[in-house]
């Protein structure tokens, strides 16, 4: 008799207990899949076109369900909350949106998903089927604004659901595609009269558990061959990107017992305490001289390369101390092994059963035993820093690096860094330094509002987005891991343009009475324009802001404020009345705006015509 396999078994029909129940939608069969995956929010803002779906969260909630919505004040917000609520938890981020420009308004910030990983659900709404063609209200099928074809190009599955008998397979099609690596974004785009068509099923007819789960396999003669090129090595260097956030305590295990310095790219700055002995700092945008040195010694004879994308902000802008023959790629995804064709080895599978593999052989061979790496005696985290005086400065405006400094020591441990795009992740990945982080890998714990399972996969104390990098983003993402995680405090570094364009996302904080610390840094400018343009040599153009008060702004929004002019102000804040009150405070930071970033690699490609 044929065997299923474990897939298939994982695809049979589930016995019916709703049978009594009142008759379901599809609507309500696809806010039940969300239930059975454990998700806790849907972000998004209403509209007819999408309003089944509203309706059925609602009836969901009535019968005691756990899922509920938060209405963001734009649709990018939505996007950019479910981002930052994935990369918490590690589940799939849901945002939804109606048909037209709510659909169209969600695109720049699933492209960030799409660039950095990140999956998420993304649903939007459609007119009716039978009106499609006829010129209706916020059409966006092929007859109308073909929202489908501008999702085609950053999502990894993007389809219309033209029949009520699609939803359930192309839900579970989609919800694949979004946790296969690459991970990213997928959209479904549902008419409103399939969302209000019956469902043949009066819960969901699969299992998803299982299904959606990561998959441990690795190739056993590629992780051979790593092995021989590691023990035939005279000196190795990891470099840690941002994809190694649930194997990263293997991976720290395992530098231990070889005895080798790792450096981070800016997104895996989070994963690692900026204090631990073999770490020798940031490599890329907003990095450290320090470990371009450890890269470019010459008695380093191979790069080990985890988790790491290879895009221009996390290789130095293709920084050649980095691609050359002495660099072995490590990652889940072959996209982006393609971008490493110089490498001499490359090797594909999960980074966890990888590096458990390598500290089980050493343990096994060598008799090897976790080892707590004893620092060298010149050795100072502080020694890695641009400017080491404006990072104690006391001077009035604070200088971004005395912030960074502050930011660090006054937060507690558990606190979630969110620094938006532009000069923040300059100024974070470079200066921000918290100083009670563990050593290895950080395990949820501890008393909690919702349970997140096991390490999230894509977190970690300082969160930040390269690649597509658009200005807000930790604006959202910061509120969607607040309400992922009401248990910990999280900081959004951002700047004054960015606070410009999406601060009205601090209103969701103030309605949800969600504990973000939004920390603006004020300086009348879009910075790294500014100081892209005198670095570079460029006109002088298009950079100044207006002289804006964000406490005030914040206050007339709900929230807490505070206007901070010295290190002074932030030594006299009450961080854990902050952290404890139940709602959003923003601190209106003037900063210095003559202090020039750590942007040597992003200009270099800016000025390079070849590139």
């Amino acid at each position: 008799m044929f065997d299923q396999t474990a897939l298939e078994r994982s695809l049979l029909p589930q016995k019916s207990i709703l049978n009594t129940a009142a008759p379901m939608d599809m609507a309500d069969l696809v806010v039940a899949y969300l239930e059975q995956l454990g998700i806790d929010y849907v972000f998004g803002i209403p509209g007819g076109a999408i309003e089944p779906l509203y309706n059925a969260i609602a009836r969901n909630q009535r019968r005691g369900g756990n899922l509920s919505h938060i209405v963001a004040r734009h649709e990018a917000g939505a996007a950019f909350m479910a981002d930052g609520y994935a990369r918490e938890t590690g589940k799939i981020g849901v945002c939804v949106a109606t048909s037209g420009p709510g659909a169209t308004n969600l695109i720049t910030a699933v492209a960030t998903s799409y660039g950095n990983d990140v999956p998420l659900l993304v649903i939007t709404g459609q007119p009716a089927l039978p009106s499609f063609g006829k010129h209706g209200l916020q059409e966006s099928a092929c007859t109308g604004i073909d929202v489908m074809g501008m999702f085609r190009h950053c999502t990894r599955y993007n389809s219309l659901v033209s029949h009520a008998m699609q939803l359930e397979w192309k839900l579970i099609s989609a919800l694949q595609h979004a946790m296969r690596a690459p991970r990213g974004p997928v959209h479904l785009s549902v008419p409103v009269d399939v969302f209000r068509s019956p469902s043949a099923s009066q819960e969901p007819s699969y299992d998803l558990s299982g299904l959606l789960l990561p998959a441990e396999l690795v190739d056993e003669r590629a992780i051979d061959k790593l092995r021989s090129i590691l023990a035939d090595s005279r000196k190795c260097v990891f470099l840690i990107g941002g994809a190694c956030g649930d194997s990263i305590h293997s991976i720290l295990q395992f530098a231990a017992l070889k005895g080798a310095h790792f450096v981070t790219t800016p997104d895996g700055k989070g994963l690692v305490s900026p204090q631990h002995p073999l770490y020798r700092g940031v490599f890329g945008f907003g990095g450290h001289a320090s470990a371009e040195m450890a890269l470019r010694d010459p008695d380093v004879d191979t790069i080990v390369a985890v988790g790491c994308s290879m895009g221009e902000w996390n290789t130095g802008g293709w920084n050649t101390s980095l691609l050359n023959e002495r660099l072995v790629h490590v990652d889940e995804s072959e996209e982006h092994l393609a971008r490493t064709p110089m490498a001499r080895h490359h090797l594909r599978g999960s980074l966890n059963a990888i590096f458990s593999r390598l500290v089980e052989y050493s343990h096994d061979h060598h008799g090897s035993a976790p080892v707590r790496p004893v620092p060298s005696p010149d050795w100072n985290p502080e020694s890695m820093l641009d400017a080491p005086e404006a990072f104690k400065s006391e001077e009035a405006p604070v200088k971004p690096q005395r912030l960074m400094r502050d930011l660090s020591r006054l937060f507690p441990h558990s606190t979630r860094f969110f620094a938006d795009a532009g000069n923040s992740v300059a100024w974070a990945a470079h200066y921000l330094q918290p100083q009670d982080r563990r050593l290895g890998e950080r395990r949820l714990g501890g008393a909690r509002k919702r349970d997140l399972g096991q390490r999230q996969s894509a977190g970690g104390w300082l969160r930040l987005t390269s690649h597509f990098a658009p200005m807000g983003w930790a604006i959202g993402a910061a509120v969607g891991t607040a309400a992922a995680n009401p248990d910990v405090p999280v900081v959004c570094i951002t700047g004054d343009g960015s606070m410009l364009m999406s601060g009205q996302e601090l209103s969701v904080a103030v309605a949800e009475q969600l504990c973000v610390v939004f920390v603006v840094l004020n300086d009348r400018a879009l910075g790294m324009v500014k100081h892209g343009q005198r670095l570079g040599g460029g006109e002088q153009i298009g950079y100044a802001l207006p002289k804006t008060d964000f406490a005030m702004l914040a206050r007339a929004l709900g929230g807490r404020a505070h206007t901070i002019h010295s290190p002074a102000d932030l030594d006299a804040l009450d961080i854990k009345a902050i952290c404890n009150y139940p709602g959003p405070t923003l601190l209106d930071v003037h900063i210095d705006p003559e202090e020039v970033p750590p942007m040597a690699s992003r200009l270099r490609v800016l000025l390079d015509d070849g590139a």
